[in-house]
């Protein structure tokens, strides 16, 4: 073992050790070990900088913009409005839809957008038919998972994998390559839960008064007390709040005034302007604001302020729910803003919106919130822009979005142009089965007929990137290339064939599944699929066998995240609404993780042989 191979064995410890405590993010964790190799002389600047013009990257942000179109045009949506309507009150029918329709939906859109929006529908449909939200969370998550199976492009691994490939000289899969396997898995996770369901909820608690119907925004009022909060007040000449920033007056912590829009006079109409900590003030401009503070006697605001109240319909500016829209939102377990107060957390500056009410314990809070420290198991009621709270899908790191109100139905930006958004999708899936074009170059063309057909704008095209995950993949890739350089890859094969190579490589597909699914405990399955995958290609060209079954073995072994809360974005975002707990994943997520190894192995040289 040389210098440069234990240099670089190291950076990949230091990375996991950065990884698994969260005390550094894992994109900048990437760009830190891009930044080490080029440095230490162990990869030249080119090599490290060559996951930039990698094609999967591309792809991956291509598909993210053709996942936002789904969403802003409503099909998500409908598609799950729909589920419910066929299930009607049989429990075994939902599980079964409801997972046939996250693989499916999932297979060409963010499995973690997808089972975000699922998760306000199942807790919906749940308390309709009396039954813990529990007994469908897992197969709702499992069905996430499983969707990264289906596809070319379901998932970040499965492209990773397929670039190693085609970096070896060696023909990629095809669109469909993954689709039998995932089928296969998709039909044993769903017998798998049918026989398990029983066990993954501990109390079954009655709910079937409150209906199938989601929730409004007259419900989300009631419930978090906002009644008679509101207020519409106009800005006078010479206001002193002409001129300065929503930052700098600190309304809300000296009147509990919580400004929540600005209308704004622009082209002789008025427009409702979102609002941010730098917002600053005009003449003319009429604020929407929360009195949250029940002591706080509005007419001396009005006075210091320089307001004049102005007629407000309907009830907590529902008049102006086109503009202005409410979310439901819960903390988890990992999340930053615990312990925190919206104040601390400068939750308006972080997101965007405003936080009007906290329910702990079924109990709405009253008072001012703003100095009010978060506790695990509170639900924040948001108020803003519409766009904006579609945009919480994102921040699953901190917070799960329980549901959003009916009226976001109707709220679509792009909902009219739902038919050009399924053209937009069968364009691409078409020119990626038929292959006249790289699968880049499909998405890509997915992309611009979405904006061609306005079913997504530029902004919110940029916004619907993760750009850590692009971040991620550009800093990991430059792992497999140094550990092929420093001779890391021939090492490591070179272990497994010693342990194994004699067993045939049936064992040896087992032992890089096990190997694959125990790394992605700890680092991210794209991560994983980055390392991984050479050392499979070169496990296989060792062994003198086709190397395909051995790079789908890696992408389904990578998409298998199925043993903790913490191995997938998608776990965590089953775990509160489900009221698990660790052993939970660990319980049902481990059997049914050795199930799909045992498939996999006795499945895949079939499907591609040897």
């Amino acid at each position: 073992m040389n210098g440069e191979l234990i240099w670089v064995l190291c950076l990949l410890l230091g990375a996991i050790y950065l990884f698994v405590s969260n005390r550094v993010r894992m994109d900048v964790t990437a760009l830190l070990v891009l930044i080490l190799f080029v440095l230490s002389g162990t990869l030249t600047l080119p090599e490290a900088l060559a996951g930039f013009s990698d094609p999967s990257v591309i792809l991956i942000a291509a598909l993210f913009v053709v996942g936002e179109g789904l969403v802003r045009t409503g099909i998500a949506y409908q598609v799950g409005d729909a589920l419910v309507k066929v299930a009607g009150n049989s429990e075994t029918r939902l599980l079964v839809l409801l997972m046939v329709a996250v693989a499916g939906l999932g297979a060409v859109m963010s499995s973690t957008g997808v089972v975000a929006i699922f998760i306000p529908v199942v807790l919906s449909v749940a308390n309709r038919m009396g039954i813990p939200a529990g007994r469908l969370m897992m197969p709702l998550g499992f069905a996430g998972l499983i969707s990264g199976m289906m596809t070319l492009v379901a998932t970040p691994p499965n492209m990773v994998v397929n670039s190693e490939l085609v970096r070896h000289g060696i023909p990629g899969f095809g669109f469909f390559s993954f689709s039998p396997m995932g089928l296969l898995i998709l039909l044993l996770g769903i017998a798998y839960m049918l026989l398990v369901r029983g066990s993954l909820a501990r109390d079954v608690q009655a709910g079937r008064n409150k209906g199938s119907r989601r929730s409004t925004l007259r419900d989300l009022i009631r419930d978090y007390r906002l009644t008679g909060r509101a207020r519409r007040l106009a800005i006078r000449p010479g206001s002193p709040l002409i001129g300065h920033t929503l930052d700098a007056l600190q309304l809300r912590a000296r009147y509990g005034a919580n400004v929540i829009g600005v209308e704004r006079w622009r082209k002789f109409r008025r427009v409702m302007v979102s609002v941010s900590g730098i917002s600053e003030f005009q003449a003319r401009d009429v604020l929407l604001i929360d009195m949250a503070d029940p002591e706080v006697d509005i007419r001396t605001f009005c006075r210091e302020a320089m307001l004049e109240p102005m007629i407000l319909r309907g009830e907590y500016f529902s008049d102006q729910a086109r503009e202005v829209g409410l979310a439901e939102v819960s903390l988890i377990p990992e999340s930053s803003l615990l312990g925190k107060s919206l104040r601390e957390t400068a939750f308006r500056s972080q997101y965007g919106l405003s936080v009007v009410g906290i329910r702990r314990n079924g109990e709405a809070l009253v008072g001012r919130l703003v100095d009010e420290p978060l506790q695990l198991g509170d639900r924040l009621l948001l108020v803003g822009n519409w766009s904006l709270i579609r945009q919480l899908h994102s921040h699953h790191r901190d917070f799960l979005l329980l549901g959003l109100p009916a009226e976001v139905d109707e709220m679509a930006p792009a909902r009219s142009q739902a038919a050009y958004a399924l053209l937009s999708l069968g364009i691409m899936v078409l020119l990626m089965v038929t292959d006249p074009v790289p699968n880049v170059v499909a998405a890509l063309i997915a992309c611009l007929l979405m904006g061609q057909f306005r079913c997504i704008d530029l902004e919110s095209a940029y916004q619907s990137i993760h750009w850590p995950t692009l971040i991620l993949i550009v800093g990991m890739l430059p792992f497999a290339l140094a550990l092929q350089k420093t001779g890391g890859v021939d090492l490591i094969v070179g272990g497994l064939m010693a342990l194994v190579g004699e067993m045939g490589p049936r064992v040896m597909l087992a032992s890089l599944f096990a190997l694959t699914a125990l790394t992605g405990l700890f680092i991210s399955n794209t991560a994983t699929a980055v390392l991984m995958a050479p050392i499979a290609i070169g496990a296989a060209q060792q062994m003198g066998v086709s190397p395909y079954p051995f790079a789908m073995t890696i992408a389904i072994a990578a998409s298998a995240a199925f043993m903790t809360p913490v191995s997938s974005p998608v776990n965590t975002l089953v775990l509160g609404p489900g009221e698990y707990g660790f052993i939970d994943f660990v319980r049902i997520g481990v059997p049914f993780t050795l199930l799909v190894m045992a498939v996999s192995v006795l499945t895949i040289p079939w499907l591609f042989p040897f």
